[in-house]
This record gives C-alpha cells, sequence and structure tokens, in this order.
C-alpha cells in the first residue's frame, strides 16, 4: 500500500493507520473517512502527495 506525505511532513503509512483517530492498520489512504485531517496539523487528504 501506498504512503502519502502531508506539506507539514507527516507521512500516512497504511500498514500503521492512525491508532490516535481510530484508523487500524492496513487502511489505504483511499479508503480513510471523508473528515480525516492530518493529525499533526490539520490538513486536508487533498493536499497529500505519493511519497516514493
Amino acid at each position: 500500500m501506498q504512503k502519502y506525505e502531508c506539506p507539514c511532513g507527516y507521512v500516512y503509512d497504511p500498514m500503521e493507520g492512525d491508532p490516535d483517530n481510530n484508523i487500524p492498520p492496513e487502511t489505504a489512504f483511499e479508503d480513510l473517512p471523508e473528515g480525516w485531517v492530518c493529525p499533526l496539523c490539520g490538513a486536508e487528504k487533498e493536499f497529500f502527495t505519493k511519497k516514493g
């Protein structure tokens, strides 16, 4: 699964998910809920770019 990076430097790794926001491991970036935002800066998904 593809990692995505926020402009602030936070990297969403689907193998880790986002446990602080109840996103389980192995959740693809495309499958994140509509209202999910970067846990560090609050940026919306549209601002993330594919990493690697």
